[in-house]
């Protein structure tokens, strides 16, 4: 089921760690233009990709179960088929909130969250999220 805008405006409010899965260190790529918005928005964003050191300033980590800190949403910017995987890393670390950003989107994924107790968002972009809710 998806989230109501009023949830949605509970999980940006109530998010402080945002690890964002395939995030680009790559500036004309969506994933860093988006979580560098959210960043200036006010979020600690946490680049999870295996091919990168850092992005936007914030060490990299090769996957979500090597992150260190506790995560609040779980962004993904991946093709779908690769979603399920990194629904189960986010299931495992105990995020809140998986977001699967436009093109990440990925039905039996989302299922499997909600199933776990996460929320899930699939197919809206948190950045327009963002801005549409005046946050």
């Amino acid at each position: 089921m998806e989230p109501s805008w009023d949830d949605i405006r509970k999980i940006l409010k109530g998010a402080k760690n945002i690890a964002v899965v395939g995030l680009s260190n790559n500036p004309d790529r969506p994933s860093h233009d988006i979580a560098g918005y959210l960043k200036r928005a006010g979020y600690h964003i946490i680049p999870v990709n295996p091919t990168i050191k850092e992005a936007l300033g914030e060490k990299a980590y090769p996957s979500l179960r090597d992150v260190p800190e506790k995560v609040d949403i779980v962004q993904i910017f991946r093709r779908s088929e690769e979603v399920p995987a990194v629904v189960e890393d986010a299931i495992a670390i105990g995020a809140k909130v998986v977001w699967m950003q436009p093109g990440a989107e990925n039905d039996e994924a989302a299922a499997r969250a909600e199933g776990a107790g996460l929320t899930a968002v699939n197919g809206a972009c948190m950045m327009v999220a963002h801005r549409t809710l005046r946050l």
